[in-house]
């Protein structure tokens, strides 16, 4: 059987994953932003999000990410499906 943290290293080799900075830590994760269109361009996402494999990654509302250099903080942390997998959304720093 295929793990999550299988699909997500086939991803990221694939090159369609984001590598997220925690600390000196470094995750391979779906990464949103706003300006992204979702469901087949029929709408644009409102937030920003991560997805990523939450054996991978422990996140805590307040934590701060990096993405490509800008930081970010956590807002919110929701386990996706059977907890082996989560979403964060995200508030952009200046």
């Amino acid at each position: 059987m295929v793990s999550m943290t299988d699909l997500y290293d086939a991803a990221a080799r694939a090159g369609l994953l984001t590598p997220v900075k925690v600390g000196a830590l470094i995750v391979e994760c779906g990464f949103r932003a706003p300006d992204e269109t979702v469901l087949d361009g029929l709408a644009l996402s409102r937030d920003y999000t991560i997805e990523f494999p939450t054996e991978r990654l422990l996140l805590a509302v307040g934590d701060t990410v990096e993405i490509a250099g800008q930081p970010y903080r956590v807002r919110e942390v929701i386990a996706l499906r059977d907890g082996n997998e989560s979403r964060a959304k995200l508030a952009r720093l200046p």
